[in-house]
């Protein structure tokens, strides 16, 4: 409950933050806020050409508009990762002048990302109007399936962000881990394409908690079909308890920042 009194007393500084993290993003650039487009296009256009040859992606009725509701938020992801991990060393001068809760440091990046990726979301809807896919009831399963990333996403910035102040190469073997992670990740893929695999590589794929949030979007934009709910709230829920371990990690070692920073 301190957490919740603690961002509602610093809200200001909190709003102040995301927004500074949104419009600073591409601040300086030409095309500024376009990117947050122009980005997972680029990179959407690229795997369409390449991977149909690979895997046969071409069995997909729009394998363009598959990829683009994986590859947008796995992009928050990462991005937050990326950002989050450095998040705490970013604002060294900031902490060691001024008092305010650390946790909104982390917060704030997991925020502006999905605030980021809800924008992103019209090329979704132009997608799947383009190719004349149904628009379904069950988008109303979206606040749980963001719900659900928001927080594992959260959950992992709170202990990286405060182990790489002790351990400044930490975020670079984060970096690796998200890459690998990439491949074991149904993005590019489905993830029952795996059910002939060998049974111990086929569970570990199904225990990523990102395989399961990547489908459930795909499940609520692509197929028009109801997420696996009992998948998604056990993903949700475990996501609360790595968040709350995070926020017990994050804030004792939170009590040296300072001091390493």
């Amino acid at each position: 409950m301190k957490l919740f009194r603690d961002l509602y007393a610093y809200r200001e500084l909190l709003k102040s933050n995301v927004k500074k993290d949104i419009r600073g993003k591409y601040k300086g650039s030409f095309l500024g806020i376009l990117w947050s487009f122009v980005s997972p296009l680029l990179m959407t256009l690229v795997y369409a050409m390449v991977f149909p040859f690979l895997m046969r992606g071409s069995q997909y009725e729009s394998y363009t508009t598959f990829l683009i509701i994986g590859i947008l938020p796995w992009t928050w992801f990462t991005t937050c990762i990326a950002q989050g991990t450095y998040c705490v060393i970013g604002n060294g001068g900031i902490l060691k002048k001024v008092y305010f809760p650390r946790e909104i440091l982390p917060i704030s990046v997991v925020t502006s990302g999905m605030i980021n990726y809800l924008i992103q979301c019209i090329i979704i809807f132009i997608f799947v109007l383009i190719n004349h896919m149904p628009i379904t009831i069950y988008l109303l399963f979206l606040p749980l399936i963001l719900l659900a990333q928001y927080l594992f996403t959260l959950g992992i910035i709170f202990i990286t962000s405060a182990i790489n102040v002790y351990v400044r190469d930490f975020e670079y073997i984060i970096n690796f881990i998200i890459q690998l992670l990439f491949y074991a990740t149904p993005i590019l893929y489905e993830l029952n394409m795996f059910e002939t695999a060998p049974k111990a590589i086929y569970a570990l794929m199904k225990l990523n908690p990102m395989a399961v949030i990547i489908s459930s979007y795909r499940d609520i934009f692509y197929w028009g079909n109801m997420p696996h709910i009992k998948s998604l709230l056990i993903v949700t829920f475990a996501s609360l308890i790595l968040c709350s371990i995070g926020l017990w990690i994050f804030r004792k070692l939170s009590k040296g920042f300072a001091e390493e920073i």
